[in-house]
């Protein structure tokens, strides 16, 4: 009997290690910017956004350098594309709410595209989903008469509208009366914020939030987050709605929850279904948010298409404190 003897394994070619350690250290670098919190400049803040991305990414990269015998800088790929992931596997999984027995409301945020998206969309969606109170970015002085032909008034008929040509208006629209306040500081967009007086005790205050995006001012951007009111402890649960050009990714928006709110997506486990854009590419992420007072619980909360709108339109049900 003739007994084969193997010998030992090729040696990987040069040009396919170089292949893989090129992606790799670009990768280990991209993970050490994520961990320290580090946003930088505009490049950075776009790379950052994509960081439930680029972990898939580090995850495969680790495995082919385990594969190919490379133990020790394929084993650091690994593991720190397994802690990068560790911070975003969380937001696909649902969060015990608490027990709280104050009134619901559902309240719904739509980024209007420079007023092209389609009004009627709009409030077939609120009337859809029984929503109460509208937060609205991007609102242009064509698209209030498109949302008063297509009949506002009779589903959310008070309302508090800062419109501007371009993007940089904004509005607030309620089944219930609004009581204008002011909670933030001036900004580059138009950020309007009002109490909303519900039958019963608890008014939330609620601001409509549009900040700048950090692909284009990166300085702004970090400004305008850091700036974004706390939380408070008084009666009135606060609430910031709408387009923060941020994902749960950038510390700088990770700060303005910190200051007493929680993110419903997250809470509800649908922290990674993405608003933006609405097409495939450049790849999805989640820029819109729901920030509300820790106290309140998440209901629901779901994603729509909306018709004319490079963002998707989120609607969130919630219980107040």
């Amino acid at each position: 009997m003739t007994v084969e003897l193997k010998g030992p394994r090729p040696p990987v070619r040069t040009w396919i290690v170089a292949a893989w350690a090129v992606p790799s250290v670009l990768f280990t670098a991209f993970a050490a910017l994520r961990l320290l919190g580090v946003t930088g400049n505009r490049y950075i803040i776009a790379t950052v956004a994509l960081t439930p991305y680029i972990g898939v990414v580090g995850l495969v990269l680790g495995v082919v350098g385990l594969f190919m015998r490379r133990w020790i800088f394929g084993g650091v790929v690994l593991a720190f594309a397994m802690i990068v992931s560790a911070a975003v596997v969380p937001r696909m999984v649902s969060h015990e709410q608490s027990t709280v027995f104050g009134p619901r409301l559902t309240v719904m945020t739509a980024n209007l595209y420079v007023g092209r998206a389609d009004a009627v969309a709009v409030l077939d969606m609120v009337r859809r989903n029984d929503v109460e109170v509208l937060s609205m970015q991007e609102l242009s002085p064509a698209m209030v008469q498109d949302l008063d032909r297509a009949g506002i008034d009779r589903v959310l008929p008070y309302r508090l509208f800062e419109p501007q040509r371009g993007g940089a208006g904004s509005g607030l629209a309620s089944r219930y009366p609004l009581r204008p306040t002011k909670i933030a500081d001036p900004a580059t967009f138009a950020q309007p914020s009002a109490i909303v007086d519900l039958p019963g005790v608890v008014d939330p205050e609620v601001l409509v939030v549009h900040a700048v995006p950090g692909v284009d001012d990166a300085a702004t951007w970090k400004a305008e987050l850091a700036e974004m009111p706390g939380a408070t402890t008084k009666d009135k649960p606060r609430m910031l709605i709408g387009d923060f050009n941020a994902t749960l990714d950038h510390p700088d928006l990770r700060d303005v929850i910190s200051r007493g709110y929680v993110d419903v997506a997250q809470q509800h486990g649908s922290g990674l279904t993405p608003t933006w854009p609405a097409g495939i590419w450049p790849p999805p992420v989640t820029l819109d948010h729901f920030l509300v007072d820790s106290r309140c619980a998440v209901v629901d909360y779901q994603v729509f298409d909306l018709p004319g709108s490079d963002h998707r339109a989120a609607v969130a049900v919630l219980n107040l404190p």
